[in-house]
């Protein structure tokens, strides 16, 4: 997300090599993706059914789900394992997107959530030895918790429109803190996790991100105040770095610099959606607590 200008060199995580960034330079090659799947997203999402919103949720935490046992696991699990994996995914969104019952999915969040901060910190030669299933397991959580609440959020009223916001807030801070990040970073905010990402683009994000929401309550957002908007725009640029730094973790653990490379110029599935998969649940919740809807 962030780039230090000619900074020093780190040594790897867990015997991984280290990388190199890739260019933060604009370039049509990471415009052309949004030009294809942009207007798909907004008709699957504003005119289809449900159903359909619930087919692209299961396509996309397929993939993720795919490419992170890619860079978790080597070798990587048997076709057997991973269609078991999937399956799992596919039953967890389908019970996100047709049952009522929020506090198992809420218990099922926070222990995700405690999971893949524990893993941020724990020792380098300990990320080695944690077990095969055990990283599945966390996996399908993974993707299926955190991405079902866009199913969660599609359900509430206006719900089309609140997923648009949380997409375009989620975005803008990982776009300010890419670019800005690239030409005014200098201070690096997790060294061992992603030496390149730095406070000054997190900060950009943060301001990025407030605008954004602030200019989506003007355009089509309304019944949610400024002060809901400058709120939920600091808190998802904080969430969403969690989330970026944690898949930083995986990949450094890995020695890769990219999760896949389906999305020219944007890298794997996963890449795009590190941020969205903490974010959506905070935004959920969020709604949830102003709305004075209880959690139990």
């Amino acid at each position: 997300m962030t780039n230090i200008p000619n900074g020093p060199e780190l040594p790897p995580i867990a015997g991984g090599h280290e990388v190199q960034g890739k260019s933060h330079k604009f370039t049509l090659e990471r415009v052309y993706p949004a030009l294809v799947f942009v207007p798909l997203f907004y008709l699957a999402v504003r005119y289809f059914p449900p159903t359909v919103f619930f087919l692209l949720i299961i396509i996309v935490a397929s993939l993720a789900f795919l490419e992170f046992t890619k860079v978790t696991l080597a070798p990587p699990p048997s076709p057997i394992a991973l269609g078991v994996g999937m399956a799992a995914i596919w039953l967890l969104l389908a019970g996100i997107q047709w049952t009522t019952f929020l506090l198992p999915t809420i218990m099922l969040t926070i222990l995700v959530v405690a999971l893949l901060v524990t893993f941020m910190f724990i020792p380098p030669k300990l990320r080695q030895c944690l077990p095969r299933p055990m990283a599945m397991i966390f996996g399908i959580g993974y993707m299926g918790i955190c991405l079902g609440h866009l199913l969660l959020i599609r359900k509430l009223e206006s719900g089309d429109l609140l997923i648009f916001f949380v997409l375009i807030v989620t975005w803008a801070a990982d776009i300010g803190g890419y670019y800005i990040g690239a030409s005014m970073g200098r201070r690096p905010i997790a060294p061992r996790l992603s030496p390149k990402k730095t406070i000054e683009g997190f900060i950009a994000g943060v301001i990025f991100s407030v605008i954004l929401a602030l200019v989506s309550h003007l355009w089509f957002l309304s019944f949610l105040t400024i002060h809901d908007c400058i709120i939920i725009g600091i808190v998802l640029a904080c969430v969403g770095l969690i989330g970026d730094l944690a898949e930083s973790a995986f990949k450094r653990n890995a020695g890769i610099k990219d999760s896949g490379s389906l999305i020219p110029g944007h890298g794997g599935v996963l890449d795009r959606i590190d941020s969205l998969l903490l974010t959506a649940p905070a935004f959920y919740y969020y709604i949830l607590l102003i709305n004075g809807t209880s959690l139990i």
